[in-house]
């Protein structure tokens, strides 16, 4: 077993799956590969279980998949995965995207950042050496970038990408935060975690990616999820007033 994870929640990506799998495994870092599938119609699920008797052998089982009934959203299958990683001893649990938005080459420089760097959690982001984004529409750069700062305003949160789903934990930020206690499913999810990470005193960083919009297969975002992070992270602030973080030791 690697002593780091990678985490990645699917639905409906069999255009991407074998690629992105085939791509993290191909890294000169050895990452294992947790797959979570909210039993995805388009048959996913039966792609990952192909390709695990080519990269699982009886020594050593590289990609992992965790199957769940029905799409449950974004955060509990972090959570899920999360779970997952901790229970089976991993030291860093990253997560990361199936359609190639983040570039799994990076996944090495998140992990070097908490692993020789020192830092606690570390993100990979759009925003902090500018705007690093392609083939985005402007409307939507422009919705994405001031939302974080709209999260930073609110939270003082000192991180440039708030919603970016490209991050590395070291084991003890997941162990420390109480994972049962995470209230966001969508993408507030993400802010969520950095911001409870951050108040419990855990080193932040950010490291400068490219953000490429996926070519395959549909985007899920929706108004919704907008929605939820709007108003959540005003109810997430106010309420993290009243709360104690005792840091890790």
């Amino acid at each position: 077993m690697n002593n780091a994870i990678v985490v990645i929640p699917t639905y409906n990506e069999q255009e991407n799956i074998s690629l992105i799998i085939d791509a993290v495994l191909a890294l000169p870092k050895d990452f294992d590969i947790l797959i979570v599938d909210d039993n995805s119609p388009d048959g996913t699920a039966e792609i990952v279980k192909h390709l695990q008797q080519g990269y699982n052998t009886a020594a050593n089982s590289r990609l992992h998949l965790l199957q769940r009934q029905g799409k449950q959203g974004l955060g509990t299958a972090y959570l899920a995965g999360f779970a997952y990683a901790l229970e089976h001893g991993y030291e860093f649990i990253l997560e990361m995207d199936a359609d190639f938005s983040h570039d799994p080459k990076d996944l090495v420089k998140l992990y070097l950042s908490c692993a020789e760097e020192g830092y606690d959690l570390s993100v990979g982001s759009r925003y902090v050496t500018g705007v690093n984004v392609v083939n985005w529409p402007m409307g939507r750069v422009l919705l994405s970038y001031f939302a974080s700062a709209y999260v930073r305003l609110i939270t003082s949160l000192p991180i440039h990408d708030t919603t970016a789903g490209f991050v590395c934990y070291r084991r003890k930020v997941l162990e420390t935060i109480p994972l049962h206690e995470v209230k966001f499913v969508g993408y507030a999810f993400q802010i969520e975690m950095k911001f409870t990470a951050w108040k419990y005193g855990f080193n932040l960083t950010e490291v400068p990616i490219i953000f490429t919009e996926r070519v395959r297969g549909q985007s899920k975002l929706s108004a919704g999820i907008f929605k939820e992070a709007f108003f959540g992270v005003i109810q997430m602030t106010i309420k993290s007033w009243f709360r104690k973080y005792i840091p890790a030791t």
